[in-house]
C-alpha cells in the first residue's frame, strides 16, 4: 500500500504542470538525529561519495550522494527542467518498506537541477540501521539501488565462514528433532550459524538485531542456506555483529534452523561477541551512548565516569575504534545547559555545575583524554575546571578543604580526594609546574589530618559541622579516590610515605568486612535486601580503577593481583548475560524483591573492573 501511495503521489507530481496546480509536498517524516539531525545542508558534508550507479529518466540524471563520515545521504537531479523533482527513500527493514519522498525538491524556473537536504542513514539512539536510495520524477519515476544493504567493517557481510579465524560459541546450542543448531563468533566480531545431525533440505540462518533482540527488521534470515543433498549439515556465511560505520555498537545475533520434516524451527539465545572480556563489555556500554547529545542518558556526572571507563579501556587495550566519542562529548557538552537538560542543576559551561564533585569528575575525564590522545585542548580544559574548583577551597571552616557545592554546606571525602588527585595530576603533566603542586600538597596534608580516614583505615563520607568524622557510610568510591589521591601524590613528590598511605588504604579496604563479602566488593546498598541508586551503581568500578592503577605501579609489584582477579572473574563468569550486560552485584545474585539490575552505569562499573584485571 505504501508503495502504491508513493507512486500515486509521484504521478500527481508529474501531472502538476499540465493540470496547473502546485506539486504536492511530501508528508512530514519523524526527524532522525545521529551526529546531526535530518535536513542538514549538503554543503556541510565532510565527504561526498557515489556508492551506486546513477539512474536516468527522459535524459535526466538522478544521483545518490553519501557522506559516510557523518552517516548521511542526499539526492540530486540534473539535466532537467521546471518541476522535475528528486527525493530520498529511507527504509529501516532492508527495503521491504520505506519512508518516501524525504526532502522532495523541485527544479525551479531557469534551473536545470536541484538536490535534497541530507538525511541520516543510521539511528544509533534508537538502535536502527537504514538503507537509502535516490528517486527522481520527470514524467516518470526512477530510483537508484538501495545503498548499504550489507554491513561492512573489516570484511563485509556474506564472506565465507570457512576461512574465519577463531571460533567461540557465546551461547548454548539449541536442538531440533535431533539436529544441533549452533552460533559461532570469530575473533573479528563476525558470526555464522551451523546445523548438524540433520537431513537434506534442513535450513539454517541468522537473525541480527540492533536493539538487543527486541526486533530485527533489517536482519532476518541472513545467510539462509539449505543442507545439500547427501549431507547432514551445513553452515552459513558470516555477518558482522556491529556496524562501526554507522556507530552501531552492541549488535546481537542468533542462529536459527528449520527441519525439513514438520516445518518447525528453533533459535539460540541472542548473543554478542565475548572472546575478549574488556572489548565485549565496552561494546555493550557503547550501545547506550547517545551520539547526538553526546552522553549516556540521563546523568551528568555518571556520564563523565562512563567516558573515563571507555578511555581507560582504550588506553589499556590499544583499541581506539571508539575514540571519536571523546571529541564528540567534548564539543557538544562544553556548552552551557539550563537546569533539567543535563542535570537537575544548570551547567554553566566548561562542564561546571553547582556540585563540585560532578565538576571534578569532568576534569578527571579530560586529563584521562589527554593521556589517551596527547591533545593539549583536553588538558587545558581540566585546568579551566580546576581553576574554578580552587575558588571553593576554604580555610575558614575545618581549616581547609573544598566545599561539596556552591551552597557551601558540606566538606566531604569524595570532593577533597578528587581535588588532591586532580591537582597532583596537573602538576605531573605540566612541565615546570609549582602552583598545582602547592595546591596538592596543602590539600593532601589537610585530607590526611582531617579525620575523614577512620581508625580502621576506611574513609567515611564526610565531616560534621564540628569538623569531625561523621561516621556515615564507607563507600568503595571514597576509598578508591583516596587511594588514587595518595598514589598521584607519590608520583608528584616521590615521597615514599604517600605510597605507604596508598598501600594502607588499599589493604584496609580489601581486608574489610565492611567492603568485602566472600572475597567480592560489596557496597552496603547491593546486599540481597537492598538496591543501589543510580550514583551508587558506579562506585565499585571507581574503586577498581584506582586499585588497578596502584597494583600496576612498579613499586607495588602486583600485590593486589589476586584480589583483582577475584573481582574480574566473578564479574565475567557470574554477573554477565549473553549480551555481555553486567549487573550491580558482582556475585550475580539477586532476589525477587531486589533483582540484580543492570544498566549502563553498572556496565561502566564492570568495565572498570575488567580494565583493572585484563
Amino acid at each position: 500500500m505504501r508503495r502504491i501511495l508513493i507512486l500515486l503521489t509521484a504521478l500527481v507530481t508529474a501531472l502538476a504542470p499540465v493540470l496547473g496546480v502546485s506539486p504536492p509536498r511530501a508528508r512530514a517524516a519523524t526527524a532522525v538525529c545521529a551526529l546531526y539531525c535530518d535536513t542538514r545542508d549538503p554543503s556541510l558534508a565532510q565527504q561526498e561519495t557515489f556508492p551506486t550507479p546513477n539512474v536516468y529518466v527522459n535524459n535526466r540524471v538522478v544521483e545518490l550522494h553519501v557522506d559516510d563520515v557523518d552517516g548521511m545521504a542526499w539526492a540530486s537531479i540534473d539535466n532537467g527542467q521546471l518541476n522535475d523533482s528528486v527525493w530520498i527513500d529511507r527504509s529501516w527493514d532492508a527495503g521491504s518498506t520505506w519512508d518516501g519522498l524525504l526532502g522532495q525538491a523541485w527544479i525551479p524556473s531557469t534551473w536545470t537541477g536541484t538536490r535534497t537536504l541530507m538525511y541520516n542513514m543510521y539511528d544509533p539512539s534508537d538502535h536502527r540501521r537504514a538503507v537509502v536510495r535516490a528517486c527522481g520524477d520527470a514524467n516518470g519515476v526512477v530510483c537508484t539501488n538501495w545503498v548499504h544493504l550489507p554491513v561492512c567493517a573489516a570484511r563485509c557481510d556474506g564472506v565465507s565462514s570457512n576461512g574465519s579465524v577463531g571460533n567461540t560459541s557465546p551461547v548454548p546450542d539449541t536442538t531440533l528433532d535431533g539436529r544441533d543448531i549452533a552460533l559461532h563468533v570469530d575473533s573479528g566480531g563476525m558470526a555464522w550459524a551451523s546445523i548438524s545431525g540433520g537431513a537434506p533440505g534442513d535450513e539454517i540462518w541468522m537473525d541480527r538485531s540492533w536493539d538487543a533482540g527486541a526486533s530485527w527488521p533489517d536482519g532476518s534470515s541472513k545467510g539462509r542456506v539449505s543442507v545439500p543433498s547427501g549431507a547432514t549439515g551445513t553452515q552459513t556465511v558470516e555477518i558482522n555483529i556491529d556496524d562501526p560505520l554507522g556507530r552501531l555498537a552492541g549488535g546481537a545475533v542468533r542462529a536459527c534452523g528449520r527441519a525439513v520434516t514438520g516445518e518447525n524451527g528453533s533459535c539460540t539465545a541472542w548473543a554478542r561477541a565475548d572472546a575478549v572480556p574488556t572489548s565485549a563489555a565496552a561494546d555493550a556500554l557503547m550501545w547506550s551512548y547517545d551520539p547526538y547529545n553526546a552522553w549516556w542518558p540521563s546523568s551528568w556526572w555518571n556520564s563523565a565516569v562512563a567516558l573515563t571507563s571507555m578511555i581507560d579501556y582504550m588506553r589499556t587495550s590499544g583499541d581506539t575504534s571508539q575514540e571519536w566519542i571523546v571529541d564528540r562529548t567534548f564539543q557538544v557538552d562544553k556548552a552551557a545547559f539550563p537546569a533539567g537538560a543535563r542535570s537537575s542543576d544548570p551547567i554553566q559551561g566548561d562542564f561546571i555545575s553547582q556540585a563540585t564533585d560532578d565538576t571534578e569528575w569532568w576534569a578527571m575525564a579530560w586529563i584521562d583524554a589527554y593521556d589517551l590522545t596527547g591533545n593539549q585542548t583536553y588538558l587545558d580544559e581540566a585546568v579551566t575546571i580546576m581553576n574554578y574548583v580552587n575558588t571553593l577551597w576554604d580555610t575558614g571552616t575545618c581549616g581547609g578543604g573544598v566545599w561539596w557545592n556552591t551552597q557551601k554546606t558540606y566538606k566531604n571525602s569524595v570532593t577533597n580526594a578528587l581535588y588532591v588527585d586532580l591537582t597532583a595530576a596537573l602538576h605531573n603533566r605540566i612541565p615546570g609546574d609549582t602552583t598545582w603542586l602547592a595546591h596538592a600538597t596543602t590539600a593532601w596534608t589537610w585530607f590526611e589530618n582531617s579525620g575523614l580516614i577512620n581508625g580502621s583505615g576506611l574513609v567515611n563520607d564526610g565531616l560534621t559541622n564540628a569538623c569531625a568524622n561523621n561516621g556515615q557510610t564507607v563507600w568503595t568510591y571514597n576509598q578508591g579516590l583516596a587511594i588514587g589521591a595518595a598514589q598521584e601524590m607519590y608520583h608528584a613528590t616521590g615521597d615514599g610515605a604517600d605510597l605507604t598511605e596508598a598501600r594502607y588504604l588499599a589493604d584496609s579496604a580489601v581486608h574489610s568486612p565492611t567492603l568485602v563479602t566472600n572475597g567480592l566488593l560489596t557496597e552496603s546498598c547491593d546486599t540481597l535486601n537492598a538496591t543501589c541508586d543510580d550514583n551508587q551503581k558506579q562506585f565499585k568500578g571507581i574503586f577498581m580503577r584506582f586499585l588497578g592503577q596502584l597494583n600496576d605501579d612498579g613499586a607495588v609489584g602486583g600485590a593486589y593481583s589476586g584480589f583483582i582477579q577475584a573481582q574480574t572473574g566473578s564479574v565475567w563468569n557470574a554477573d554477565r548475560d549473553s549480551l555481555n550486560r553486567i549487573g550491580e552485584r558482582w556475585s550475580g545474585q539477586g532476589s525477587s524483591a531486589d533483582p540484580n539490575v543492570s544498566d549502563w552505569r553498572t556496565q561502566a562499573s564492570g568495565l572498570e573492573a575488567l580494565d583493572a584485571g585484563f
